[in-house]
């Protein structure tokens, strides 16, 4: 019973009883306080389980492993043992309850250490699998079960090769089947919780829409959907969607699902995670699109329903082609008028409250700044712009800016506005809506420049501005250029590499550099950096050169003490030409 003494590395095959045993203990534990012997696991493929209960990561993670246990476990073949992390017996026994496997003791802290050194655990989630003869299969088990789930059972390295060829197989052949059907399921929920075989979607255009009903952003882009959904249902259209709903409760299942008039997997279907690996999921919402072969079309077209809506369809290639032309001529033909007069609202508003009209501010160069005052990045980015705005202003009185607010209150754009120099848009402005799509404006700060014609130049102001401050303005490609030409003639006759003092360790190279912090004088740096990528450190060119320049003067001195010498030896027979003495 007692563990072997000797120091194992996580490469070698491990005897299960000596790794997870001590030499007091022969045994796991369960949640309800039953003993297992450890050597019951012998012949299972066991996964370690290094998890805690303050742990967010694992707190998502663990019912995805809970799943794939309960279904592979029931096999006989695999066992789960999970090693602690947590702080006290109260946390661990609340986290470990939730639990079907077994665990070693939180008492056995030495165990516990043990296996954390062992398989080097610098972070949790962190799944180690082994085979039945306790030879390492992988220390990647929480991306395994993530990628593959059950279907990733026995983890040999032989079987996810076999998983990943058939993923490749599928995407080489995909068809709405190979992408809907699984072994237990052939059809898809209809909105009032009727199944619909997955054969009746055969021949028609396709949106799979990949959507979590807790996430702002999906729900609102969900109303835009169902709109265009009933027009084009309404015009006969041979279109439908399927939801891959990412909620992990069913209540929020059902929630998003209410008002939304077409189908659905259903909850937890096995399929959701393999139609989120398969189509590489990175941001939400998701429309996926599928022509009537199966075949994917369009891997989201999101964005392009939120700016053009039922125009969009059928969402194939040639009809995105039309609309970027749709889209240059709007941009040939934009104004400021054009993009700021609606109706009745042709101004703007001052801090007095005086309107502004539009038409006084045609021929300027104009900044459009969509801010909140409940946004932290705005109000930190917003004395760096009113500082901007006066330089500019200054020297050019062609030149304003325009405040477009996404306050929720009337009270929180006055106290917003009362700090800012320049105009808006009043409060509530229906205008909001249509600018912030023609810009796409999907985050906040964000800054618009448009020249004197009212054209667009360029719709990342921001960065211009927090890297090159009023010199940016007036944000044309021309002032860049010069803006580039500038920087190079200043980085002209620096070194390409200096040694300081302060980082021994290796070279500094100069780099041009967005924003960063100078580790000397500790000031905000941008444009040139003495780095080192490796340790990330970096130095303003000035606090970079002051000592090379000290080296220099001390090379300098030393040199001038070297030809005093070399004079003094010339005097002795020898001769000294730049580099070289010669005998005389």
């Amino acid at each position: 019973m007692a563990a072997s003494n000797e120091v194992l590395e996580a490469s070698d095959s491990h005897d299960v009883l000596s790794l997870l045993s001590s030499p007091t203990r022969d045994y796991l534990v369960r949640n309800s306080g039953d003993q297992v012997k450890v050597d019951g696991l012998k012949g299972k493929t066991v996964g370690l389980y290094f998890s805690a209960s303050w742990c967010g990561p694992c707190q998502r993670f663990t019912p995805k492993l809970v799943d794939v246990y309960n279904e592979v476990s029931a096999k006989g073949g695999f066992e789960v043992v999970f090693v602690s992390a947590d702080e006290d017996d109260q946390s661990f026994n609340e986290y470990f309850s939730k639990m079907p496997w077994v665990a070693v003791p939180f008492s056995d802290s030495d165990t516990r250490a043990k296996l954390n050194d062992l398989f080097k655990v610098n972070g949790i989630p962190h799944l180690v699998l082994l085979d039945e003869c306790g030879k390492l299969l992988s220390d990647e088990g929480v991306s395994i079960i993530g990628d593959y789930g059950a279907e990733g059972y026995p983890f040999t390295s032989q079987h996810l090769k076999e998983l990943k060829e058939q993923e490749e197989e599928a995407k080489r052949n995909q068809s709405l089947s190979s992408l809907l059907v699984s072994r237990s399921r052939d059809f898809v929920l209809s909105a009032d919780g009727n199944t619909v075989p997955i054969a009746e979607l055969e021949g028609k255009t396709i949106g799979l829409y990949f959507s979590l009903a807790s996430y702002r952003v999906s729900a609102v882009f969900t109303e835009k959907l169902v709109q265009v959904y009933k027009e084009l249902k309404e015009k006969g259209e041979s279109f439908e969607i399927v939801t891959i709903s990412l909620d992990d409760d069913e209540e929020s299942f059902k929630e998003g699902l209410q008002g939304a008039p077409w189908l659905s997997l259903p909850f937890k279907d096995k399929s959701c995670e393999k139609l989120i690996r398969y189509f590489e999921l990175s941001t939400l919402p998701t429309l996926v699109i599928l022509g009537p072969d199966g075949k994917t079309l369009h891997p989201n077209v999101a964005e392009a329903i939120e700016e053009h809506g039922i125009l969009a369809y059928p969402f194939t290639p040639k009809r995105f082609l039309e609309l970027d032309e749709i889209e240059k001529a709007k941009q040939e033909k934009q104004t400021l008028e054009s993009i700021l007069v609606s109706g009745a609202q042709d101004f703007v508003i001052a801090k007095d409250g005086v309107k502004v009209p539009v038409s006084d501010l045609v021929g300027k160069n104009i900044l459009l700044y969509f801010s909140a005052h409940w946004c932290p990045p705005c109000r930190a980015f917003t004395p760096k712009l009113i500082e901007v705005y006066h330089k500019i202003k200054s020297k050019d009185a062609a030149f304003e800016l325009i405040f477009i607010s996404s306050d929720r209150d009337q009270t929180s754009f006055d106290e917003y506005f009362s700090g800012m120099p320049w105009l808006a848009l009043p409060f509530g402005d229906t205008r909001k809506a249509s600018l912030s799509g023609l810009f796409k404006v999907r985050g906040i700060p964000k800054l618009v420049a448009l020249g004197p014609s009212g054209k667009t130049v360029t719709t990342e102001a921001r960065d211009l501005v927090m890297l090159h401050g009023a010199e940016a303005y007036p944000f044309t490609e021309q002032r860049l250029k010069e803006i580039e030409a500038e920087h190079d003639e200043m980085a002209k006759g620096w070194p390409e590499k200096v040694k300081h003092k302060l980082h021994d360790e290796h070279e500094l190279v100069l780099t041009r550099s967005r924003i960063y912090v100078c580790d000397k004088c500790n000031e905000e740096g941008h444009i040139w950096a003495f780095n080192c990528e490796e340790c990330n450190f970096d130095l303003h060119p000035k606090c970079a050169l002051e000592e090379d320049k000290d080296n220099m003067d001390a090379a300098a001195a030393k040199a001038e003490e070297d030809d005093i010498k070399n004079e003094e030896k010339s005097k002795e027979g020898w001769v000294c030409d730049g580099d070289v003495c010669f005998k005389a």
